[in-house]
């Protein structure tokens, strides 16, 4: 595919006329052709424009045309063949590998909500049969469904530039609920989202859906991500990226004459807990294994394993010991973007100069300009209480190990902790009456939580949540991976003494789209 460097907007290919987006080589550090003019906010509020006049069609779209339009997309993301993956490699300086497998979850993703879509208990039909003769007040007919909330605003995310990106997680939930999309494309990678975004267009006309279904806009300012949040077309709005940039959109979001939800995936240090039974057990093992997630893709992962609780002990001295080992023979790896490196660098720098903090180990010397080295840091459980910066996400290959006096004081150092995405607990069956102790306090704490496994693998699924309390997203009762993310799209609307005519399918008598619906609470094919 020849890249063009233009938006997309609805049906149409054009050049934005503000300041230039240019992607940057990686490896090298080279600016890459083509570049890309920034949307303005006329397209803006075009392409806002085009995805409200779709709306009101694509949300009534067939379930099984629906499903077909997301099979689509994943079709042609496939037909971009080799071309794909070599320009996402350069772009973000991800090794083939990785790039391979992220484009099959994000193929696989759009193909599982499809098989959602179809399915459709997600519109969780309600009926309510009518009671003429209940006393003292008779019962109306009462029926309801969930609908979309409207279009949405997809943020693309540095990290993931296929799986949380154009045609990532939060679009294809959207879609899937039927919500016309608008993605702001993210500037370390828009060769790669113009690819994409091309491949949703194709789709959508493939289909013959309101050309306003999809739209793909780039701008490294705030007349993009602002002015999409801002504009009253725009009815929720999905992100990854920073505490910064989330809490930034959601203001903006709050201060609309109409609020609307912000889905922000934001900072996370996922912290490991380390109990004593497999610390005395495994410590060597663990510390290695603990070195691999820690520097799986340079550790620019949003459930990287930044913090680990111990007991202080000669089995906590053996697991450093291992995990030194390891990661001294780990290289330096290309970081995604300049930006991302610098803030890392400054996080790494940050905590060397912290008085109440060592550093315990670090990876091999950079020999580049653009690639990061790993580091372990140590501190006491005292001095990380009184220091709340220790805390703050590093994110990178960095993580910072406390060192308990005495098991108790992990529950006392979970009750601290911000909102989290992951919590992982390390144990053996002797730990197991402290694991029940722990495990209420992390309920709390987290979206998900690990047994024996290490944070950094997100399998997308019906079970899985990616979320977890403030800061760690912006709503924790919320799922951006797995097949729960399509809530986040959708409202309950009921239907009280309706003509059967202008009924919606999901709700006539007869059940004629075979659902699974509640009738006067009983569960059912009815």
């Amino acid at each position: 595919m020849q890249l063009t460097g233009e938006m997309l907007i609805g049906a149409s290919a054009m050049r934005g006329t503000d300041k230039p987006v240019q992607a940057i080589e990686a490896q090298t550090g080279k600016p890459m052709e083509p570049s890309y003019g920034g949307g303005s906010a006329a397209d803006v509020d075009r392409a806002c424009e085009l995805a409200w006049a779709a709306f009101d069609t694509y949300r009534e779209t067939s379930l099984e045309d629906r499903a077909r339009f997301l099979e689509a997309i994943a079709s042609n993301i496939m037909d971009l063949g080799d071309a794909l993956i070599e320009r996402t490699m350069a772009e973000s300086g991800l090794p083939r590998g990785r790039i391979e497998g992220e484009r099959g979850r994000t193929t696989g993703q759009l193909r599982l909500f499809a098989e959602v879509v179809r399915e459709g208990s997600w519109l969780e039909a309600r009926i309510d049969p009518p009671l003429a003769d209940r006393k003292p007040l008779p019962r109306v007919d009462l029926r309801q469904r969930h609908i979309a909330v409207g279009p949405v605003a997809v943020f693309g995310a540095s990290n993931f530039p296929l799986a949380f990106s154009v045609a990532g997680g939060d679009t294809a939930s959207a879609l899937a609920a039927g919500c016309p999309v608008v993605v702001k494309a993210h500037s370390a990678h828009p060769g790669t989202s113009e690819m994409v975004g091309r491949a949703i267009q194709a789709a959508v006309q493939q289909c013959g859906l309101p050309e306003g279904t999809f739209s793909l806009l780039y701008g490294s300012g705030a007349v993009v991500g602002q002015g999409l949040v801002a504009n009253p077309h725009i009815k929720a709005v999905g992100f990854t990226g920073s505490r910064s940039g989330g809490t930034a959109l959601m203001k903006t979001a709050a201060a609309r004459p109409e609020p609307i939800p912000v889905y922000a995936e934001m900072s996370s240090i996922n912290p490991v807990f380390l109990l004593p039974h497999a610390l005395a057990k495994r410590a060597e093992a663990l510390g290695k294994g603990f070195v691999g997630s820690l520097t799986l893709g340079a550790g620019q992962f949003c459930t990287n394993p930044g913090l680990v609780m111990a007991a202080e002990g000669p089995d906590l001295t053996r697991f450093l010991g291992a995990a030194t080992e390891a990661l001294g023979g780990v290289p330096a790896q290309t970081m995604l973007t300049p930006g991302i490196l610098k803030a890392y660098q400054e996080g790494i720098g940050k905590l060397a100069a912290n008085k109440r903090v060592e550093k315990v180990a670090e990876g091999q010397i950079a020999s580049g300009d653009t690639q990061g080295q790993a580091a372990i840091f140590a501190t006491k459980a005292e001095d990380f209480i009184a220091d709340p910066s220790m805390e703050e996400e590093v994110f990178g290959a960095a993580s910072l190990v406390i060192r308990c006096q005495e098991v108790e004081k992990m529950k006392e150092m979970a009750e601290k902790l911000e909102g989290q995405l992951t919590a992982t607990v390390l144990m053996e069956p002797e730990d197991m009456g402290f694991a029940r102790a722990l495990l209420p306090i992390l309920e709390r704490r987290v979206g998900r939580i690990l047994i024996n496994g290490f944070p950094t693998g997100v399998e997308v699924s019906h079970a899985m949540v990616h979320g977890g309390p403030y800061p760690s997203t912006s709503d924790g009762r919320t799922t951006s991976v797995g097949t729960l993310a399509i809530r986040r799209f959708l409202r309950p609307v009921c239907y009280q003494d309706f003509p059967a005519e202008l009924l919606p399918e999901a709700l006539r008598d007869g059940n004629p789209l075979g659902l699974w619906r509640r009738i006067d609470g009983a569960l059912g094919k009815n």
